[in-house]
């Protein structure tokens, strides 16, 4: 497809101007990425945000592919000598990738198949003849075919074979199989039965165990449990609309006549149908309702991630985590306000009083030494009992007892990464050592763990796991783009995910930094190894360096501009730091003067307000969240308690929330709000502060359920 063409059917379809679509286009081409693309291109995209950049992309993508699909379909069928005009018309004008393959499978090579075996018999003249519907003697036709050496030993034999060639005809036929899908997709219904044998080991699928749901209204989530379910042998999955539906319209689509030729089509359409056509057309419908499902997830998942991510942070001040636990003992990690580990150890306050008094002396003899000013704990076995250790210890008022959720922290403590971090430390020590930081930035501890492993997703292990990792990756590039990095303290890890940069680069970055020491301007980073002009380009407005002699060199204001910024404090016949401190004096700047191609009204607001808060962090202000005071484990809930909780997950069914007791429970998505809600992730967001009432208690299966909407009418 030429480009032209090609701009013009993503314009179509998004309802985008070719202008701008052209533009995107251009600069993904040169290399520039979607975060780039957002932030500083505005002039050249008409302010397209990184969604809007990453649907343009994508379904570029998704027309390319299409396009060498088409090629290739064109050019084996032409190898074939079959193409004619019109069935080259059909394919050129095909819009989905489903009606190429459709127009293709009666040219597509196959495997061996029973029409095969007939046609090499010599019955296609027979199947013609059968499928015409006008032979006055069918028998008698079909007697000429008779011959024991070819395998034909007598009449129905010849029939049968020809019966094969037709069924498959039949079920080559683009327009029947594109009616039948939508008799799938419409009419359908998605049986699950339980494997009998397997019934007693499959009590977590028992709600699937005899269900039945039309296949347009099943959630994502239900279709992925059930797909689950099949996967690990405990269920048996079909789908299919009434039978007597794709029966009836093949019946009116080829029976044409009332004799025994009929009769004979008749037979044939009914094996099509459950011999080629329902196997395949249920194929395409579980795949098609695994894609719906793998997106929707997928969405949640990257929209759970990204709030995660961006939870605020507590800032740099000297924290002290603790991984609790009752058995092995909790393990303390000191880090100073960069987050370096300074001390560590172990202690035991659920040993007896002899060692909870010399693990408070410890704790306490600690705060003071390294002049503690926050507490992190793990919100894992032991967290709550934690927490209460400490409230009943003399501790400065000043420091901030806080729970963390730890998960991923054990995944982060076993990693490479960990490892090459802290070679000599023991894995438990790493995993404090990851909530405490943790607490401190999120984004910049986070990112050194598997996205997956993080326990914000929906049935993370059923989607396509490549897709997922795409998103995630593209989740956590947005993120840390949006925050911005401080290049002199910025982990490798954390520096892969800015625009332009990479492994590689984020390595040799480092490695630079450790030779020559801290980075005292953005234009030194044109002296680490490999970071040529277009890498330069695409990262410096992403990386922040504190105490830097120009401070534009800590702002978001990216480095092409400078000239301008400075043009401006000049014009004005003042220093560059004056405009950043006096807000009157930029409010005495008039943008239009310095409208260029370049640099539109859009960038130039953009470089105000970088002008007023150089660096500025989007995420919020760090809040703390306290649980209902003597409840620790789920006996100690009762039906009707009200309390506080935090949002740890969300999905298409509802919202899981920690109330402390170890066992996040489930607000069902009936019961957010006293309003219909269809999409769960649009009125609560992880981390999100919650009040919840217990509705329900399952103590043996473990299962909490809550209600928001009733605990507000309550409140």
């Amino acid at each position: 497809m030429l480009k032209h063409a090609l701009i013009e059917k993503i314009s179509s379809r998004l309802a985008v101007s070719p202008g701008k679509i052209s533009n995107v286009l251009d600069l993904l081409e040169e290399g520039a990425t979607i975060p780039f693309i957002a932030r500083y291109r505005k002039e050249r995209t008409g302010s397209l945000d990184e969604v809007q950049l990453q649907e343009i992309r994508d379904l570029c993508k998704q027309l390319q592919d299409l396009e060498h699909r088409r090629a290739h379909i064109l050019e084996t069928i032409k190898e074939q000598g079959k193409l004619t005009a019109a069935l080259q018309l059909k394919i050129e004008q095909a819009e989905t990738l489903q009606r190429l393959e459709d127009l293709y499978l009666p040219f597509k090579p196959k495997r061996r198949t029973k029409a095969t075996i007939a046609r090499e018999q010599g019955l296609e003249p027979l199947a013609k003849i059968v499928s015409g519907q006008r032979s006055s003697n069918l028998f008698k036709e079909a007697q000429r075919y008779v011959d024991p050496k070819r395998g034909l030993n007598d009449v129905e034999e010849a029939l049968e074979g020809a019966r094969y060639i037709i069924a498959e005809w039949i079920s080559e036929n683009s327009i029947v199989r594109e009616r039948l899908r939508k008799t799938f997709l419409q009419n359908g219904k998605i049986t699950s039965k339980v494997v009998k044998a397997k019934a007693a080991e499959a009590v977590k699928f028992k709600d699937y165990f005899d269900w039945q749901e039309p296949v347009k209204k099943i959630p994502s989530h239900r279709f992925l449990a059930m797909m689950r379910g099949q996967s690990e042998g405990f269920l048996r999955i079909s789908i299919a609309p009434e039978k007597e539906q794709p029966l009836a319209f093949l019946e009116r689509f080829y029976v044409k006549a009332d004799n025994d030729s009929g009769d004979q089509v008749m037979l044939a359409l009914k094996d099509s149908y459950k011999r080629l056509l329902k196997p395949t057309l249920e194929t395409e419908t579980r795949n098609s309702l695994k894609l719906k499902a793998d997106t929707e997830a997928i969405g949640v998942f990257a929209e759970n991630l990204r709030e995660l991510l961006l939870a605020a942070p507590l800032g740099q001040v000297a924290t002290m985590a603790i991984d609790p636990g009752f058995r092995t003992g909790c393990k303390l990690a000191c880090l100073d306000p960069q987050g370096n580990l300074k001390e560590y150890i172990t202690i035991f306050p659920f040993r007896g009083q002899a060692e909870k008094a010399r693990a408070a002396e410890i704790l306490v003899n600690l705060c003071h030494k390294h002049r503690i000013k926050a507490v992190a704990i793990g919100n894992g076995t032991a967290g709550r009992e934690s927490m209460q250790f400490l409230k009943e210890l003399e501790l400065d008022k000043e420091i901030q007892l806080v729970m963390v959720n730890e998960s991923g922290a054990s995944i982060y403590s076993a990693s490479a990464v960990a490892r090459q971090e802290f070679p000599k430390l023991d894995l438990t020590y790493r995993g404090a050592v990851s909530i405490g930081r943790r607490l401190m930035d999120p984004l910049a501890e986070l990112v050194k763990i598997d996205a997956k492993s993080i326990g914000v997703g929906q049935y993370q292990h059923d989607v396509a796991q490549d897709k997922l990792k795409e998103r995630l990756d593209e989740t956590v590039m947005s993120c840390v783009n949006a925050v911005g990095v401080e290049v002199n303290t910025a982990s490798k890890e954390l520096l892969a995910y800015v625009s332009g940069l990479g492994p590689k680069l984020a390595e040799n970055i480092v490695q630079y930094r450790k030779e020559n020491g801290p980075y005292k301007s953005r234009a030194g980073l044109k002296k680490v190894p490999r970071l040529g002009p277009k890498a330069f380009e695409q990262c410096a407005g992403f990386l922040r360096i504190a105490g830097a002699k120009n401070p534009l060199d800590r702002s978001a204001v990216h480095p092409e501009a400078y000239p301008l910024v400075k043009k401006m404090a000049a014009d004005l016949n003042r220093e560059l730091s004056d405009l950043m401190s006096d807000s009157k004096l930029r409010g005495g700047i008039k943008i239009s003067r310095y409208v260029s191609p370049e640099f539109g009204i859009p960038t130039l607001e953009d470089i105000l307000k970088e002008l007023a808060k150089p660096g500025r962090d989007p995420r919020g202000k760090f809040e703390q969240v306290s649980f209902k005071e003597g409840v620790n484990e789920i006996q100690d809930l009762y039906v009707g308690m009200i309390m506080p909780g935090i949002i740890t997950n969300v999905t298409n069914f509802g919202a899981f929330v920690d109330i402390g007791v170890h066992q996040d429970g489930l607000v069902h998505i009936s019961q957010l709000a006293n309003r219909f809600i269809k999409d769960p992730t649009e009125f609560v967001k992880v981390g999100q502060k919650v009040k919840v009432k217990v509705i329900d208690l399952e103590i043996e299966r473990k299962r909490i359920n809550l209600s928001m909407k009733q605990a507000e009418a309550e409140s």
